[in-house]
């Protein structure tokens, strides 16, 4: 069992007892955590979609699936079937090491990086985030020849953006702090 799970299941679980959920199996927890990086037609460069997919499982410890264009695009110049994507599914251990990766070392490397805005849970309770440069992670070398953003979407079975922000913040993820005044 991870660091961040034995944590989720020793004081958070409790935690959230006490705001009255009646059982554990009520509580928010962590499903899934999805991670994309978009590829698209126009790079030139013909290793880019090698090396895109060699940092992603560098990231994730897990090889990435290609995604390919279910519609085609003429004003990107995107046919059916085009390799436009990558896309890693985390689970389990795997997920917690990353969710403990993403909140403890990655998001306080980010430049100007003041927090998670609140804003960015929808009202499934799923944390939406986007990553400009893909070498804030510690797996990345900073030599790189071209910089990729990534989109990192946390899945949670909270029944509200609050609950699931609440859930989020007591496993270690920073928020920005709203300003009274």
């Amino acid at each position: 069992m991870s660091n961040l799970n034995r944590i989720y299941q020793e004081k958070i679980v409790p935690k959230f007892l006490e705001k009255g959920y009646k059982n554990k199996m009520a509580v928010p927890k962590v499903i899934k955590v999805v991670i994309n990086i978009g590829i698209g037609k126009q790079n030139s460069n013909p290793g880019y979609k090698q090396e895109v997919a060699a940092n992603l499982a560098k990231i994730t410890g897990q090889k990435p699936a290609i995604r390919k264009a279910r519609k085609a695009i003429s004003g990107f110049k995107v046919k059916i079937g085009d390799e436009v994507g990558l896309i890693v599914t985390l689970r389990g251990q795997k997920m917690y090491d990353f969710l403990q990766k993403l909140a403890n070392i990655t998001l306080p490397r980010i430049r100007d990086f003041r927090g998670i805005d609140p804003k960015s849970i929808d009202e499934h309770g799923n944390l939406n985030l986007g990553i400009k440069e893909h070498i804030v992670f510690p797996e990345i070398s900073h030599e790189v020849t071209e910089l990729h953003g990534l989109g990192i979407t946390i899945n949670t079975n909270a029944k509200s953006p609050d609950a699931a922000q609440q859930l989020l913040e007591a496993l270690g993820f920073p928020f920005k702090k709203e300003k009274n005044g």
